[in-house]
């Protein structure tokens, strides 16, 4: 591997994914014929169940340019990528200052985090005709129905 260019800036989880994959990274289990190393297959098993595997470079851009009225730091916006909140309690602990700096305005982030960056793999998406506040608890429907 050749540096072509030493601390050009940080990555987002999406860009180390989308590079491994180009190395040839996978989930196939037959991992030995692939020119990469045993801790790069380690950090692409951990991408690929992050939000990361489901971000497009459109997604992120729309975001770039979307975020740019709520004055965030570089590495704020990086962290926002990278761990996609889905809540303001989530925010609060990547904006330095956050009730100070942005008042009202975290949940107007919020919501557009939530509409333009795509979920993890592991988050389920809101089914259509379902109470999204409701959660499933199969013991107290039990005690309801008595």
């Amino acid at each position: 591997m050749k540096i072509r260019k030493a601390n050009a800036g940080t990555l987002t989880n999406f860009e180390v994914l989308d590079f491994l994959r180009s190395r040839g990274a996978a989930t196939d289990p037959t991992r030995v014929i692939a020119p990469m190393a045993q801790s790069e297959f380690k950090v692409y098993d951990y991408l690929v169940q992050t939000a990361a595997c489901n971000q497009t470079k459109e997604s992120i851009d729309e975001f770039l340019k979307k975020c740019k009225q709520y004055d965030l730091a570089k590495a704020e916006i990086l962290n926002i990528i990278n761990i996609r909140p889905a809540s303001a309690v989530e925010i609060d602990s990547i904006i330095e200052e956050c009730e100070k700096r942005m008042g009202e305005r975290v949940e107007e982030l919020v919501e557009m985090v939530v509409q333009v960056l795509p979920p993890p793999p592991n988050e389920p998406k809101p089914e259509e005709g379902m109470d999204e506040d409701k959660e499933e608890n199969p013991i107290a429907e039990q005690m309801e129905a008595s």
